[in-house]
């Protein structure tokens, strides 16, 4: 929903940017031959067993009942910026001690993503070096320059996490007043460089937030549309980019004409005055750039869907309490992307599965304290539904208030999974379950 009122935005911003085709007000009968023919498209893969994880196919059909499923939409509580961060550092390891100044750090933030409280005075009995290790931690997370001063600062962390930042673009943060008014030649002379130069910096700059946190600031309810659906067919997944809600994008011919650069017959270039030919060149580069992050937006979301795909058969295949462990840097070293990345991408973005409706962050969830270092093998989503469904099998059995919390470690137990009593107290209380008595 967001994405398309970005497109709406851009359309009405970009002369040059125009809708080719959207099926999202085509009737439903057209819709689905649409679809139905795009599926031969990159996208639609099927992922085989772990012993035959090379077996591609590209035949596939919908029926219309599941095609319902998949455009359902579900009410979501808009998440702010403090329970993204806290999400995130749930799915990191780290010592007791420097999580609890993770989170004091965290809900010391305003709605920009900046410090409140001076550090000094917030955290003046911790360690200085655990402060400085959650400080760098926090601010290395989505969105990405949080937990800093101001918004210099923040555009400093941002330029340091860059995988791509061009030579010089650090000292150019010291010359923004410069670069806002486009005094590139004046920027260029302080930094012994050419003015094209400076102009790549400073586009680079303008990709940065300098208020990473304001895109957590929305307060109204949103409904949601499934980006993508999970369908079991012949043993296999089939994943579906739903393409239905975004327009098909493309350059406004005209423009093309008059930009001076028509190469394709039947196009011919217009004789324009320099003035317009550069407008609607300019034009025509932000739309195509636009165009292109769209693009790179749904390659980024089907490599992290069939990542967790795999990483999640057992829930694909048998429901949500089997939901294995998973982190963020599992999927980005599988990936070679950045945890942010990932982090970002999972944010916001919903998929359709045989179980319902799913958030992407849902799929990520530490593992239960184990008895061996390396923990269990049973995440805590996955412990949750577990508790969910043993107490509603005994509710349907009309056998209320008979399962106390220590019976129901001990019916745990029996399933391979160990919890003390107050961990199943506290996750049958997160499941919105009363105690037995109140049962």
């Amino acid at each position: 929903m967001e994405l398309r009122e970005k497109i709406e935005e851009e359309l009405e911003k970009n002369p040059a940017l125009e809708v080719l085709a959207d099926y999202s007000v085509v009737s439903l009968d057209d819709a689905e031959r649409t679809i139905s023919n795009n599926l031969t498209k990159e996208e639609d893969v099927y992922f085989g067993n772990t012993s035959d994880s090379g077996y591609i196919s590209r035949e596939a059909e919908t029926a219309s009942e599941e095609k319902q499923k998949f455009l359902e939409g579900v009410i979501s509580h808009p998440e702010s910026l403090q329970e993204h961060l806290l999400w995130q550092l749930r799915l990191e390891s780290m010592a007791e001690e420097k999580r609890k100044i993770c989170e004091i750090l965290v809900q010391n933030l305003d709605s920009d993503g900046f410090i409140i409280e001076p550090l000094a005075l917030l955290l003046a009995d911790e360690d200085d070096k655990l402060i400085e290790e959650a400080v760098k931690l926090i601010q290395e997370l989505d969105p990405p320059g949080t937990c800093t001063i101001d918004y210099r600062e923040s555009l400093l962390v941002q330029v340091r996490l860059l995988s791509d930042a061009p030579p010089g673009i650090e000292e150019a943060l010291m010359h923004l007043d410069l670069l806002e008014k486009e005094k590139f030649s004046e920027a260029a002379k302080l930094m012994s460089c050419t003015e094209d130069h400076i102009k790549i910096i400073f586009d680079k700059i303008k990709e940065l937030s300098p208020f990473p946190g304001r895109g957590f600031s929305r307060l109204e309810t949103r409904y949601v549309v499934p980006d993508i659906q999970v369908i079991k067919k012949e043993g296999e997944y089939l994943i579906i980019l739903n393409e239905e809600e975004i327009p098909v994008l493309g350059i406004n011919p005209f423009f093309i004409k008059v930009s001076g650069d028509a190469k394709v017959k039947p196009l011919k270039p217009l004789n324009a005055d320099k003035p317009v030919r550069d407008f609607a060149r300019e034009n025509i580069k932000e739309a195509r750039w636009f165009i292109n992050a769209i693009n790179q937006r749904n390659h980024t979301l089907l490599r992290v869907t069939r990542a967790v795909v795999e990483f999640q058969r057992s829930f694909f295949a048998n429901g949500p309490k089997y939901l294995a462990p998973l982190t963020l840097k599992d999927i980005a070293d599988e990936l070679g992307l950045h945890k942010a990345t990932i982090s970002r991408t999972a944010n916001g973005k919903y998929i359709q599965t045989e179980w319902g409706i799913f958030e992407i962050k849902h799929f990520f969830s530490n593992s239960i304290s184990g008895t061996g270092s390396g923990g269990s093998g049973y995440s805590k989503e996955g412990v949750k539904e577990n508790i969910r469904e043993i107490i509603e099998s005994e509710l349907s059995k009309q056998e209320a208030g008979h399962l106390s919390d220590m019976a129901i470690v001990d019916l745990l137990e029996k399933r391979g999974i160990k919890l003390a009593r107050r961990t199943v107290a506290k996750y049958r209380s997160e499941l919105g379950l009363g105690s037995s008595f109140i049962r």
